[in-house]
């Protein structure tokens, strides 16, 4: 008996229930259409609303419930559709969810993206390279009309260069702004965009997926904030990061390690390209995460309002998926 069947045993006899989500059925149809843009993160408050396609799901999120976005891939990394709820099993601070409200695959919800770049020294010889796979990332990924994006650089201190908006010419000029030079402070640069641009302090909003994509070789030397600093914010901010690591030694040193850890604790992914080539290869596998995503809104079971931090485990009833989500979130305080 595989360790995932021995859990899911254990929490059916210690919950009393079939599964870990207590057989909550999904719901048959989808939402309604969006009737308007979801409430703007703080560092859109000066963008104009726009319209979501017609294709995108209205899902409010009420102030008890949590909308947990993840993916599920194959062990050759390839993503996994049309899974049902009943195929998956999920504890929120070590106990299955008194509810779960709704559950689809790929969802439509509208995209809020900061690219991070990394302006260092360190990686001068490599930076038009970046600015070009990062570009042609933007233009294949942001498709709806409710999608947005910002572009940040970042070595001694972060800069934003092109605020929200879903307008190629400015998030390209923002990239080609970009110049390498100063130390890098990492740490900063990811609490600083979880904290001012993807921070959404707000409950009951329509949600939306948060996603930073971070281009760096991992390497801190500058920072006032520590690595579980930009961790938990990230947390707060409900944010996935997925990081591209340009490393390209064949040796794996503590900035990968670094972006692993980033990556893993907010359900993203690191990616590790062997040459300066193959790094659009990359963005384009974090555009394809961002398009094959489960969602999952659910009622936590004893759920208070104090700030503390909740853990969630989920994972999948067949032992050769791998399921990828957030380890956790923060409750709203009273």
């Amino acid at each position: 008996m595989t360790r995932n069947f021995r859990l899911a045993a254990f929490v059916a006899c210690a919950l009393g229930i079939p599964s870990a989500f207590a057989q909550q059925p999904a719901p048959s149809t989808a939402p309604a259409p969006a009737a308007q843009q979801p409430a703007a993160t703080p560092g859109a408050a000066q963008q104009p609303p726009a319209q979501a396609e017609d294709t995108t799901p209205t899902l409010v999120i009420q102030v008890d419930e949590v909308n947990l976005i993840f993916t599920v891939t194959d062990k050759k990394g390839a993503f996994i559709p049309n899974l049902k709820q009943s195929d998956f099993a999920l504890l929120d601070d070590q106990k299955a969810p008194s509810h779960v409200r709704y559950f689809a695959q790929q969802t439509n919800l509208p995209l809020r993206v900061g690219i991070l770049v990394d302006a260092s020294t360190s990686i001068r010889s490599r930076f038009q390279f970046e600015q070009q796979a990062a570009n042609e990332f933007l233009l294949q990924v942001l498709k709806a009309r409710g999608d947005r994006a910002f572009v940040m650089g970042f070595d001694s201190t972060p800069t934003i260069t092109a605020d929200w908006t879903n307008n190629f010419d400015l998030l390209g000029t923002g990239i080609n702004k970009l110049r390498p030079g100063g130390g890098t402070a990492l740490y900063d640069a990811v609490y600083t965009a979880c904290r001012d641009k993807l921070l959404d302090v707000s409950r009951g909003q329509d949600p939306v997926r948060r996603a930073i994509v971070l281009v760096t070789d991992g390497n801190d030397n500058q920072s006032r904030a520590y690595l579980d600093d930009a961790i938990k914010m990230c947390q707060r901010a409900e944010t996935i990061v997925y990081a591209i690591s340009t490393n390209w030694t064949p040796s794996r040193g503590k900035g990968d390690q670094i972006l692993e850890k980033l990556a893993a604790d907010t359900g993203g992914q690191a990616f590790f390209p062997p040459s300066i080539d193959e790094i659009g290869v990359s963005f384009d596998s974090i555009g394809e995460a961002l398009r094959s995503q489960y969602l999952l809104t659910y009622t936590p079971a004893d759920f208070k309002r104090d700030g503390s931090f909740r853990p969630i485990y989920l994972y999948a009833f067949n032992p050769r998926y791998q399921v990828r989500t957030k380890k956790g979130y923060f409750s709203p305080r009273q």
